[in-house]
């Protein structure tokens, strides 16, 4: 055990783990932004209020947070070729989880437009804007500031829900601990390795959140108050505590 430390390190710095991390960061950054695309264009049409449509909504929402994403993967990535649909890895995992993960953005969307005040609808028509217009310049800017701290938490669960896709072969962090740990039976030493890449993206997106908050909503950074603040406010204020 006393060589732990040194081959810890080497892990971090090996080629292998680098490239898992990315890939772990790819994943997560094209799935979710793919989520939340496809999460928005669901919430939009929600508020066209089409019979067919909300059909159609319903059911894609009952289907993918009804079933385990881990079922979604596989479905994807084993049942779709039978079917002459065939992708790789990278893309059924990608497609997998950004779809699933759409379900769930679908309705922190909904619930920022909802917010909004139904008044100020009302108001932009007033002024000659089509309904488009008014989604666009007046519900969205403020449903963002609403989203944002939620969307922030689901894209700390896309990092994490991310490992689940070393079940179909894809590189990443977890797959590449594993492989690397079951040629030496080092399990210790390649797992610490790969918890300290999770611990560094998940802080990284855990900064860059609160700068998006403070960025859309100012008055939120001046609050003082611990309970306005961010997870990652609070740390960097117990920090300081610490070091005066």
């Amino acid at each position: 055990m006393f060589d732990s430390p040194d081959l810890i390190l080497d892990y971090l710095v090996s080629a292998s783990f680098l490239h898992a991390a990315g890939m772990t960061l790819m994943i997560t950054l094209v799935s979710m932004a793919w989520g939340m695309l496809i999460g928005l264009l669901i919430a939009l049409g929600q508020e066209w209020n089409r019979p067919g449509l909300n059909v159609l909504i319903v059911a894609y929402l009952w289907l993918f947070r009804g079933t385990p994403v881990l079922f979604q993967i596989i479905f994807i990535f084993n049942v779709l070729p039978a079917m002459g649909i065939l992708f790789s890895g990278f893309t059924s995992a990608v497609l997998a989880l950004a779809l699933n993960e759409a379900a769930y953005i679908a309705e922190i969307f909904r619930s920022g437009i909802e917010a909004v005040g139904k008044g100020q609808r009302t108001a932009g028509r007033s002024l000659g804007m089509k309904n488009w217009q008014v989604m666009r310049h007046i519900v969205l800017p403020q449903a963002l500031r609403t989203v944002i701290p939620p969307i922030g938490n689901q894209f700390l669960g896309m990092l994490k829900l991310s490992a689940l896709v070393s079940v179909i072969g894809v590189e990443d962090l977890l797959l590449t601990a594993n492989q690397t740990a079951s040629a030496n039976f080092r399990y210790f030493e390649a797992l610490t390795a790969a918890g300290v890449f999770y611990l560094a993206m998940t802080t990284l997106f855990m900064f860059g959140q609160s700068w998006l908050e403070r960025k859309v909503n100012p008055r939120r950074g001046n609050a003082g108050a611990t309970k306005g603040k961010s997870l990652t406010q609070r740390l960097l204020g117990m920090t300081a505590n610490t070091g005066a």
